[in-house]
């Protein structure tokens, strides 16, 4: 994002001179004057295509994240309007039905979303830096630079990469050639992920054989072995090696913000995902740490990253998978499809042997569950995860099954008037009336989805599903089930008539 500077800032050191211009008459203009853009469906394309860089934030007027933007979005947009050229900042109420158009051709699913926009809107590319106004404008005169900064001398290496982000150099004999101009166009590709550098001199570099002359890719990391050297300059490769490099053997998650860069990277990986939770100040903790990167140096070439958390700043991942502190040290591992492999009380010895038999197979899935209820007399029948298949599946029965969160409002409004409808088929033995949390069960994915609560399902008693989108009333709810149900013997019925089908297409193949 970007914000415009008011041009008394520009002669701040004149304005502090001369009295006839007082400091409050300054500043009142300046707060009258919005530097940011307001964009709508009438003149969002044309103001696009008139810049070669441009960024937009879509907010909504409700969301307290886009609220709470505002006030450093305006003020950055304040300070870049003095560049030269200027960057210039832009918002959509993405809210508005007329520019929801907009926001739909720009994939904006949550708020506020911010893009970068070049070349006239041609290439869009998503905003990744802070959100608060000095960490903007420094990220954005980034990207409105260059997209790969020359390095001179050792002072400006040192400036240039730090000590705890990715950062990625090309040293060449001369700035030309192909190796050059496909550096360059991979450092266009990438700018919002990495910093890269060029030089003409690998002596300045502050890691490295100084003595290469390249064309050499020297990519510099604050874990590992620190720095590695890449020489093969196609695009694919290269984008590849620097994807691969930037991602530490195991990731470690705790509370140092220089780590979430790299947690970021590690959850967004396509991977099979391993978390080793420990306590830090244990005995064992060193040893656990060990053997975990051994077993992560043998697998992580077979499609699973590696991450080892602290207890302490992990207690969102325990209450996400449903862990125990009882349980630490554990290891869980996540497929991308929701499936969970779990190890309690993890031994050091034990995490290669268990990883070997994940990767045979030999390792049943791990199901978040709350235990099966002992007696479960309500009208409204408790499901989880661990009584799914048998309350839903296998029983035979129509079940309307909600979904819900104990802290939702919708899902309160919702109780009692369930209770009405499993009150109305308490002598209906053909129709389950069931309720299910979903903060603390898994859910069978690839059946249901739920994106919000409360969700509410039907399954007939043949297994068809169907989502309720009806009015939250009992007779609403009623209706939809005696609408969608299976009655008594009709499954029976359905199955006759599919036997005698197949029965007269066979005979039809006899003739």
């Amino acid at each position: 994002m970007s914000f415009r500077v008011p041009i008394c800032f520009l002669f701040l050191s004149l304005l502090l001179a001369a009295p006839q211009i007082s400091a409050d008459e300054s500043a009142s203009e300046a707060k009258e004057k919005e530097f940011v853009l307001t964009l709508d469906h009438s003149n969002f394309s044309d103001t696009i295509k008139k810049h070669d860089f441009i960024v937009v934030e879509f907010y909504a007027p409700w969301c307290g994240h886009c609220k709470k933007l505002a006030p450093e979005y305006e003020k950055a947009a304040s300070i870049l309007s003095s560049l030269d050229p200027p960057v210039v900042l832009a918002k959509v109420d993405a809210n508005e039905e007329k520019n929801k158009e907009i926001a739909n051709e720009y994939d904006v699913k949550g708020y506020p979303t911010v893009k970068i926009l070049r070349s006239g809107g041609k290439h869009i590319q998503e905003y990744k830096g802070p959100r608060e106004a000095d960490g903007i404008v420094e990220y954005l005169k980034k990207q409105s630079g260059p997209a790969s900064t020359e390095i001179k001398s050792a002072d400006d290496a040192a400036a240039f990469i730090g000590e705890n982000k990715v950062v990625v150099v090309g040293i060449f004999p001369k700035f030309s050639g192909e190796e050059y101009e496909n550096f360059i166009a991979l450092a266009e590709k990438l700018r919002s992920d990495y910093d890269f550098g060029h030089t003409l001199e690998a002596k300045h570099l502050p890691r490295g054989e100084s003595s290469v002359t390249g064309p050499v890719v020297r990519l510099f990391k604050p874990f590992d072995e620190l720095y590695v050297d890449f020489k093969d300059f196609k695009a694919e490769a290269l984008e590849k090696f620097i994807e691969d490099s930037s991602i530490p053997v195991v990731t470690v998650f705790n509370n140092d913000p220089s780590n979430h860069p790299f947690v970021v990277k590690f959850f967004n990986s396509l991977n099979a995902k391993a978390m080793l939770f420990i306590n830090v100040t244990s005995d064992v903790a060193e040893a656990l740490k060990s053997k975990y990167r051994e077993a992560a140096e043998q697998y992580r070439s077979q499609g699973v990253s590696f991450l080892v958390g602290d207890v302490e700043a992990s207690q969102g991942a325990f209450q996400y998978f449903g862990l125990k502190e009882e349980d630490v040290p554990l290891i869980i591992i996540q497929h991308n499809d929701g499936k969970k492999f779990f190890k309690p009380n993890v031994e050091p010895d034990q995490l290669t042997t268990w990883l070997k038999e994940y990767k045979e197979g030999k390792v049943a899935p791990y199901l978040k569950s709350e235990p099966i209820p002992g007696t479960n007399n309500e009208p409204v029948k408790v499901v989880v995860a661990n009584s799914f298949d048998d309350v839903v599946f296998k029983s035979g029965k129509n079940v309307l099954l909600e979904f819900y969160a104990p802290w939702c409002g919708h899902c309160k409004k919702l109780a009692p008037i369930l209770d009405e409808v499993a009150v109305s088929y308490q002598n209906d033995a053909d129709v389950t009336i069931a309720k299910l949390d979903a903060t603390a069960n898994d859910i069978p994915s690839e059946s249901f989805d739920v994106q919000g609560y409360p969700t509410v399902y039907f399954k007939s008693a043949s297994g068809k599903i169907s989502p309720y989108e009806g009015d939250r009333t009992k007779e609403d709810i009623i209706q939809f089930i005696e609408k969608n149900r299976d009655k008594p013997g009709q499954e029976q019925e359905q199955e006759q008539a599919k036997d005698e089908s197949v029965k007269q297409e066979q005979g039809k193949d006899e003739l």
